[in-house]
């Protein structure tokens, strides 16, 4: 066969992508599920230091189990890394520095200079560096960034709210839920932020903050407020944008935007008397049903594919890992931030 020939062979039937996954605790148990789901890949193994709790995951899915993560790179062209936060840079460092292509859970690092490592290192090796930002791909966000394009917004609210787990206790709850929502708000704000405070509490004896509050001020004059908690006896996930012209709420737990605006209409009889009167509207969006979790990996793998650069990478984790650390800063010192380029001069608002 000519090499031509050959190559529009490989064309039509390409050889399928060998992917892995690298921890399969909580979240990393969801990544192999779904990945055994989507066609045209080969989940060929997965890696965890519990040997018990691997054996079981990779006999559930009749694929191959290591104990040690580097036996793992050579068979796979990109991996899935679902270890605690503090694991991050290691091991994504040494999935990049091996030439393959990495989806790291959010957030990117456990600090500014691990992420910057990672993100040089995914530069410097021409690989793929996605970041789990998982909302980005919930379809009421995608459908909620459609809506806000014909909006002139003046502020946002946030609020992510859990009970008390045992998962991601290395982290802050800044790190862990609110930096969900600075990276929603980073991506639907074209603006700089200027200005924010924040204040928050812990109540357990992890010693990180569980409950956090925070408002920020962008450039264009937008102010959002954003809350996370770990404490929170019910799972809240909403963001509800206030418009000049109307007040849109998203529920990402429940896939639902609902668009309230302001209107005025009474019918009356021949005699002038008011029968009802409407006084605001609700408008339901529809939105797909697909699971974010399956639509960020088919994003992943295409991204892998194609060459393309994936819609959060490095550098828009890196992005929001920047604004978090900076707010997780400002509510455990109790002050204010001020961008220095709009002549602005720190406050200390600790009481004395």
């Amino acid at each position: 066969m000519s090499e031509t020939a050959n190559q529009q062979n490989q064309w039509r039937n390409p050889q399928p992508l060998r992917i892995g996954v690298i921890g399969v605790g909580n979240m990393g148990q969801h990544h192999t599920r779904v990945l055994s789901l989507i066609k045209d890949i080969e989940l060929v193994g997965v890696a965890d230091i519990k040997i018990e709790r691997g054996l079981d995951i990779a006999s559930k899915y009749r694929i191959r189990f290591f104990e040690n993560y580097q036996e793992l790179l050579p068979h796979v062209d990109a991996v899935c890394v679902a270890v605690p936060t503090r694991l991050h840079h290691q091991v994504g460092l040494d999935c990049l520095k091996a030439g393959v292509h990495v989806l790291i859970e959010k957030p990117i690092a456990a600090n500014i200079e691990e992420a910057e490592s990672l993100v040089n290192a995914a530069a410097q090796s021409k690989s793929i560096l996605q970041v789990g930002h998982i909302e980005r791909f919930n379809p009421a966000f995608q459908e909620l960034g459609k809506v806000l394009k014909t909006e002139e917004i003046l502020a946002i609210e946030a609020h992510r709210m859990s009970p008390y787990s045992n998962r991601a206790n290395d982290v802050s709850v800044v790190l862990d839920l609110m930096i969900h929502d600075i990276d929603l708000l980073l991506e639907l704000v074209p603006s700089p932020v200027i200005k924010l405070t924040a204040s928050g509490n812990s109540s357990f004896t992890s010693g990180n903050l569980d409950y956090v509050a925070a408002i920020l001020q962008f450039a264009n004059g937008l102010v959002a407020t954003i809350t996370a908690s770990k404490v929170t006896h019910r799972k809240i996930r909403r963001l509800i944008a206030h418009c000049k012209n109307s007040l849109t709420e998203a529920d990402f737990l429940n896939n639902e935007i609902l668009i309230h605006r302001q209107t005025t209409a009474d019918y009356t009889t021949d005699y002038g008397q008011v029968l009802y009167r409407q006084d605001g509207l609700i408008e339901k969006v529809y939105t797909s049903n697909i699971e974010p979790l399956h639509a960020e990996l088919e994003h992943f793998i295409n991204c892998v594919r194609g060459g393309n650069k994936p819609s959060v990478g490095g550098e828009q984790a890196l992005k929001a890992l920047r604004l978090a650390s900076t707010i997780e800063q400002m509510a455990l010192d109790n002050q204010v931030w001020k961008h220095p380029d709009w002549n602005y001069q720190p406050i200390n608002c600790t009481q004395s």
